[in-house]
């Protein structure tokens, strides 16, 4: 679904990667997506697992937890960033604990809401596409 097609806060049919490695926490955002029409993709809940998806799948944004069973997820941004794919990062240290280059990025703050989500993503899709 091209993005000229759809409102502003409609997310409906997009393609979402999800890289999150606590299992409750994978399950809510999933669910959550679903609510808003979106297609999960993952999750993943491992570093390789997430760099395979952004390889092989085409998604419209992604969902990334900062640290991925003791990784850093920086290598899955740069590879998101290079392909021109708009990504949220979701932790529980808030911006402050993001690299500098990634600084730009929306951050959803842990634990967090439906709007809350929905909101950080509209903001990476409009980002992305000005």
């Amino acid at each position: 679904m091209t993005d000229s097609l759809k409102s502003e806060g409609d997310l409906t049919g997009l393609r979402i990667l999800v890289v999150e490695d606590e299992a409750a926490i994978s399950l809510l955002l999933e669910d959550m997506l679903l609510d808003f029409g979106c297609e999960v993709i993952g999750p993943a809940a491992r570093l390789s697992a997430a760099l395979d998806a952004v390889a092989r799948e085409q998604m419209d944004l992604a969902i990334l937890d900062v640290n991925v069973a003791g990784e850093p997820i920086y290598p899955v941004a740069e590879a998101l960033a290079e392909r021109s794919i708009p990504f949220v990062f979701s932790t529980g240290y808030g911006s402050a604990g993001i690299r500098d280059a990634f600084r730009d990025r929306p951050v959803l703050q842990k634990p967090f809401a439906q709007h809350d989500l929905k909101q950080k993503l509209i903001l990476a899709r409009n980002k992305s596409a000005s």
